[in-house]
């Protein structure tokens, strides 16, 4: 999205999207160009079979993803709805020919969003990128075997989804009580083609910075009742660092879910200890020192 000026201090409302893949310190370094070209195409060419023009959006490279703002000309309705339809299928039609199918996670949520020349920042864009990036959207992902899910903030659900709408059911989204950093949140998720998930199923979360959270999570976060009025898991982790000392849980991916997987020369003592990205970072500023690689048990470096 081209801006004739940029102020920094000007805030403007407009719909904040982050998209993200899943496991992608899976994908090797050939495999990541094809992964972010299909994520591309999926999402661009939904937005033209949306009726929403490329031009008229803002869109920033997360490596792994995608941040995208959208402009209050362009009903917010439009992207929740039909855009998000379209995603779904294209996203069906990428993974009919992949033998590990593409996921993604998105999160939209409005609120004042700030340009400058190098991209967008904000309460907002923090929002919605915690809520993509949040365990309750990836283990969701996994349980049920999905390859997508929107979540989208407590006061979007109110103005906008709850009174429905072409392609938005309210009845299809879940509640999740979430602890971020910022504090305690409610989000609602929802699964495309799908009914409500069961987010009252959903097990204690395992903060990712490697800490030990009290008994049903995260201390302070609170529960909400979900869909049947069951409780829902209410602990958000930080996103977290890479443990380079082999403490926390074993063979685990980027996602912090179990793979099981051996190192590529059959050595089974290598044991993946990361969560989140594979890099160090906090309201999507990278901190140093930033990891690129593996970490195995003995604390050596595998490239």
């Amino acid at each position: 999205m081209v801006h004739e000026a940029f102020d920094a201090g000007e805030a403007r409302y407009e719909l904040v999207v982050s998209v993200d893949a899943r496991r992608s310190g899976q994908y090797g370094d050939a495999e990541k160009p094809r992964m972010r070209q299909r994520i591309y195409r999926v999402l661009e060419t939904a937005l033209a079979q949306a009726g929403v023009a490329r031009d008229a959006v803002h869109m920033e490279d997360r490596g792994d993803g995608v941040l995208m703002s959208v402009p209050g000309r362009i009903a917010v309705s439009r992207l929740l709805g039909l855009w998000m339809v379209e995603v779904h299928e294209n996203l069906r039609e990428e993974n009919g020919s992949l033998l590990v199918p593409l996921g993604l996670r998105v999160a939209m949520h409005v609120g004042p969003v700030r340009h400058d020349s190098r991209g967008i920042s904000g309460r907002a864009v923090d929002l919605t990128c915690r809520l993509a990036d949040s365990s309750v959207a990836r283990e969701l992902l996994d349980r049920e075997q999905a390859d997508l899910i929107l979540a989208v903030s407590d006061s979007l659900y109110a103005d906008v989804v709850q009174a429905g709408g072409k392609f938005i059911d309210p009845a299809r989204f879940a509640p999740a009580r979430l602890a971020l950093k910022e504090g305690g949140v409610t989000a609602w998720f929802h699964l495309p083609g799908r009914p409500a998930p069961d987010t009252g199923a959903l097990g204690p979360e395992v903060p990712g910075d490697g800490s030990a959270a009290g008994a049903g999570g995260v201390p302070g976060a609170g529960s909400l009742p979900g869909a049947g009025g069951t409780a829902v898991s209410s602990a958000e982790p930080p996103r977290g660092a890479v443990d380079g000392g082999g403490a926390g849980r074993e063979d685990v991916d980027d996602e912090g879910v179990g793979d099981g997987f051996d190192d590529e020369d059959g050595d089974t003592s290598v044991r993946y200890t990361a969560r989140g990205d594979l890099s160090v970072h906090q309201h999507n500023v990278y901190q140093q020192p930033v990891h690129i690689g593996r970490v195995t048990d003995a604390g050596r470096r595998k490239d």
